[in-house]
């Protein structure tokens, strides 16, 4: 069975509906493009405007003497990344016992925190925060972030911990307001 070929040109204000359908939408396309980057506002490192996957992130854990002592995870962006972290306390654990999960030692949100470059967020855990014997000890520390909990990381700490109710700060960018004070 043969097909005739049509040969009949479209209209012309059909030609221009569709000319105009394509600009509009390699325009949309543009613009998607340019708001998933980054914007400034304060004429600071600005903002990011996409949430933090934790595949984008480098993360150390270091030990801090305040308070009693603690220990400061620091994340730190990728080559080429900006992004943000919600002022959240961050899904972490010591292990899979539910005594083990960090509780919040702050009562609200703080800012959200950009990460990028020299940007850094930051997050104090302590890891004991009763005043009474007992607890587990763990050497590692259970990591995800706000919105990509199923991608966690485990990060070696400095040493051995024990552990017996845990709490941790929000995410903050300076490492100074990321003291977890025991209530």
């Amino acid at each position: 069975m043969e097909i005739p070929m049509r040969t009949r040109l479209a209209s012309r204000s059909a030609r221009l509906a569709l000319a105009a359908a394509a600009a509009l939408a390699l325009a949309a396309g543009a613009t998607a493009t340019a708001n998933a980057g980054t914007f400034t506002g304060d004429g600071g490192a600005g903002a990011a405007s996409t949430a933090c996957d934790m595949d984008e992130l480098n993360f150390t854990v270091s030990e801090e003497t305040q308070a009693g002592g603690y220990l400061l995870v620091t994340a730190e962006a990728k080559s080429h990344v900006t992004c943000f972290l919600e002022g959240v306390t961050p899904s972490a654990s010591f292990g899979s016992d539910a005594d083990t999960q960090v509780s919040p030692a702050e009562h609200g949100p703080s800012d959200r925190v950009t990460v990028s470059g020299m940007n850094k967020a930051y997050f104090g855990v302590n890891p004991k925060s009763v005043n009474e014997d007992g607890g587990v000890q763990f050497d590692v520390l259970h990591l995800a972030v706000e919105g990509d909990e199923y991608n966690p990381v485990t990060l070696d700490l400095p040493h051995t911990v024990t552990v017996n109710k845990p709490i941790a700060t929000n995410w903050h960018n300076d490492p100074s307001e990321a003291v977890p004070f025991a209530n």
